[in-house]
Order: structure tokens, then C-alpha cells, then sequence
């Protein structure tokens, strides 16, 4: 596949690098010539120092021919002019990075779409939604709804309180039990569990399961002592946090704590119509902490434009009495550290928006799809077309990729969870969890007429 991203910021140079390991075409634009050095020696990528506007630059990297084109410059009107070009000169599918949440409102996607723009992405906007899901479950790292909640991926660290230790999964994970454990985090390490393989205390384990069986879930975790969160803090007043505090539930009060003045004058002119307190000082003040409330706080959210702010921010917040903590963190070097600190909830917008992106390139019907950077891993909900493969053998005769489970499907809007017999029908939402990103080795299973 051929794909050429606009943009050599955070987000085009990651996905450039995973692309560079998957064999795809991958070509990278930047009008600034120091963000594309040594990137086309280090990767297996070509670099264009060119403006993405411009239609002759376009068209000598082969524009015509291009599968894909992604606009992920820090501006959003060249992102959409550019998407508008590349259309227009012949590439299948085109991707803006926007940053007004109004372009996202279901009423405008047909209007995007007649401009030749298929996609549109906002990256604070999927992180704040991230945030949102994991301070509703204080006990839980993760949480992915499909289907309005007809099935459910749960993402719990496993403490000593926690019933279901040292067993078999398969004496705990049959068929006619509420929850399957589709992936385990155990000291660095991502297991893809058998029936054999047990849960070990300080194991970060994903269930898939059914929304009314949350509750039996955080029962046989441990968690039931867990408060639910009430008062929030975040620290860091920039367009996350702003996201994330126009979407918080009514019944929580939120704090946001900023060291620039001038950005908190913003923050009040931005948050006029809502309850939310605006805080001048530094949230990693113990003083300042504990004046605002710390100790009866049930959620830290450090979102700074800084991975090691974030830590240790939320290192005190957890020593000062706070369970729930949320860490921003950019570089993924520093990801498997916080986890290693038992940080929490770790979000990181690069990710988040390269599942996006991701999606847009596989070629069977792929309706969600979210990264899982903890776990090194993909979930994505692919519907069975006809005569697919996935469709023609149970589960366990379909020969899957090594490293991808099936944790459930949707079926008549009723979730399922999927065991070895289960036969899976043509128009079910399956949800494949893919270790190490190679889920375009399973969409072939999903597209139509596929033959064995």
C-alpha cells in the first residue's frame, strides 16, 4: 500500500515509523528540513522537503497512485487543503487533522466527504474520550465500550484482593462464563493467554465482557472498596484538558491547575458557562495540593506538555492518598517506565491517532479499532462479510494468526462472548484483539468471498 503522510510532527513521524515496518510505500512531506533529517536513513521511508500544498510537489511523490494520504501538520486549514489537492489528483482515501470539534458533528461528515476528505482526525478530542471512559471506573485502567455497551474491554491491574489468582483460565473461562481474559501485561511482557495460563498478582489483564456483568467483574477483581470519582484534578490547562473538562460528567467537580497565567485567563474565558475551577500555581505544590482538596480527590489527571511533569506529578498525587491517576505521556519511551511506577491510566495522543489512521487503511469493514500501547496491541471491531472466511468454520478451526484472539461479537445488537465451537455469521461485529499491530494479517479472514 501507498501512503504518503503531510507532516513530520509527532504524530506523521510515528506513524511513518510504524508504517516502515509493515512494507508499506510510505512517503513523508515537511516543508521544514530538519524534521526530515535522517529519517529516510533510519526508517524505511522516503522524505520530501516540499510543502503538501503544492501541487507540483504532489504530484512528482506519486500523489495519483497513493492508497492514502494523511494530513497531520500542526495546521488545520493546509491539512484540508491539502486532503482537497491529493483527492483531487487521484489519491483513494484522504485523512485531515483538524482542530475545531464542530468539523466532527455527524451533520458535516457528508459536507467533508463532497470535498473529497474521508476522515477527519482530533487528537485531543480521542484522548479526552480515553480519559473520560477510565475516570468512570476508577477501578479499571482502560475501558472500551462497543456497541453501546453490548460488549465491554476492560483493562484491571490485579492486586492480592483479587479472587480469581493462580487458576487455570480455562476453569475460570468457559463457555457459559460472563468474561473471557483476551490479554495479560506480566512484567514487561504481553501474554496472549491459553486455557492453561493463570493471572498473577501485579498482572495488568484485559476482559472482554458484557455490560451487566461489570459489576460481577469488579467483584471477582477485587475492587468493590474502590471510591467512585467525585472531585478531579487536572494539572495543565492546554486543548486535552479543555476537551476533557467540557465532556466531564456533571456529577464530578473539576479543578484545573495551571502555572501560566495567562493560559488560566484563557481557561476562564474558554469555561465560562461551566463549573469548573481555574488554579494559578503549580500542581506539583504539596502545599498547593492539599489548600485545593487533595486528600478527599479520588482522580489526578496530569496532562503538561511533559512526560516526566506527568509522573511525577501523579507519584505524588498517589503517595498524598489519590487511587486514580492519568498520565499524559508523549514520548513512548517513558511508557513502559510508568507502568513499571503503576502510573495508572497512561494516554498518549500519537496512538490514538494512528489507530484512526490505521483503520482507514485496512480493506475490510472495520467500524472501531484502539491501540493498546501498554500491551504493544490492536482491538478492532471487523464485520464478517459474505462468504468471508471467518464465516465458513467455528472459531477454532479458522487457523488465526499467532498472537490474535477473538474476545466477542455482536450479533442483533446482543453481545456475545466467543469460545472455540462458536460459528461466526455473516454481518456479526467481531472483536479481534491483535498483538504487535499485524492486523492486516487478519483482515483477510472478514472481507468478502475469501477463500481458503
Amino acid at each position: 500500500m501507498k501512503i504518503v503522510i503531510a507532516g513530520a510532527g509527532r504524530v506523521g513521524t510515528h506513524l511513518s515509523k510504524l508504517l516502515s515496518t509493515e512494507n508499506h510505500n510510505c512517503v513523508l512531506i515537511d516543508e521544514n528540513e530538519d524534521r526530515l533529517a535522517d529519517l529516510d536513513s533510519r526508517y524505511d521511508i522516503m522524505t520530501y522537503n516540499a510543502s503538501p500544498t503544492s501541487l507540483k510537489a504532489l504530484k512528482e511523490v506519486g500523489i495519483g497512485s497513493a492508497d492514502l494520504f494523511v494530513g497531520v501538520t500542526p495546521l488545520e486549514t493546509k491539512n484540508i487543503t491539502a486532503c482537497i489537492l491529493a483527492h483531487s489528483l487521484g489519491a483513494k482515501k484522504t485523512v485531515a487533522r483538524i482542530d475545531q470539534s464542530e468539523y466532527l458533528a455527524p451533520q458535516n461528515q457528508e459536507f467533508f466527504k463532497n470535498l473529497g476528505i474521508d476522515s477527519l482526525i482530533y487528537p485531543e478530542v480521542l484522548a479526552a474520550d480515553d480519559i473520560i471512559s477510565g475516570l468512570k471506573m476508577s477501578w479499571a485502567r482502560q475501558r472500551w465500550d462497543v456497541h453501546d455497551g453490548a460488549l465491554v474491554l476492560l483493562g484491571i491491574k490485579l492486586r492480592k484482593s483479587c479472587e480469581v489468582l493462580n487458576q487455570p483460565l480455562k476453569d475460570l473461562c468457559g463457555p457459559d462464563d460472563p468474561y473471557h481474559v483476551v490479554a495479560i501485561k506480566r512484567n514487561g511482557e504481553t501474554i496472549i493467554p491459553g486455557g492453561l495460563d493463570e493471572l498473577k498478582e501485579n498482572d495488568l489483564a484485559y476482559f472482554m465482557t458484557q455490560r451487566e456483568y461489570i459489576p460481577y467483574i469488579r467483584k471477582v477483581v477485587g475492587k468493590e472498596h474502590y471510591e467512585d470519582v467525585q472531585n478531579v484534578i487536572i494539572m495543565g490547562g492546554g486543548s486535552t484538558a479543555v476537551r476533557a473538562a467540557l465532556i466531564m460528567p456533571d456529577y464530578m467537580n473539576v479543578k484545573i491547575i495551571e502555572s501560566d497565567i495567562d493560559r488560566c485567563e484563557k481557561l476562564n474565558q474558554l469555561l465560562d458557562n461551566s463549573n469548573i475551577m481555574v488554579i494559578h500555581g503549580d500542581g506539583r505544590d504539596l502545599g498547593l495540593l492539599e489548600e485545593e482538596g487533595i486528600k478527599n480527590t479520588q482522580a489526578f489527571v496530569a496532562l503538561t506538555g511533559n512526560a516526566e511533569t506527568n509522573i511525577l506529578a501523579c507519584l505524588t498525587a498517589k503517595k498524598l492518598g489519590v487511587r486514580k491517576t492519568v498520565a499524559m505521556i508523549e514520548n513512548l519511551d517513558y511508557v513502559n517506565m510508568a507502568e513499571g511506577l503503576d502510573i495508572g491510566t497512561i494516554i498518549n495522543k500519537k496512538t490514538v491517532a494512528a489507530s484512526h489512521i490505521f483503520q482507514m487503511m485496512l480493506k475490510a469493514d472495520v467500524r472501531n479499532m484502539r491501540s493498546l500501547m501498554t500491551v504493544d496491541s490492536d482491538v478492532a471491531e471487523f464485520v464478517a462479510a459474505e462468504g468471508s472466511r471467518v464465516t465458513k468454520k467455528p472459531v477454532k478451526a479458522l487457523g488465526l494468526p499467532s498472537g490474535v484472539s477473538i474476545g466477542g461479537l455482536v450479533r442483533d445488537g446482543k453481545g456475545i462472548l466467543v469460545n472455540g465451537n462458536t460459528q461466526i455469521e455473516e454481518g456479526d461485529s467481531v472483536m479481534v484483539f491483535c498483538h504487535e499491530h499485524n492486523l492486516d494479517k487478519v483482515e483477510k479472514y472478514f472481507k468478502k468471498n475469501g477463500l481458503w
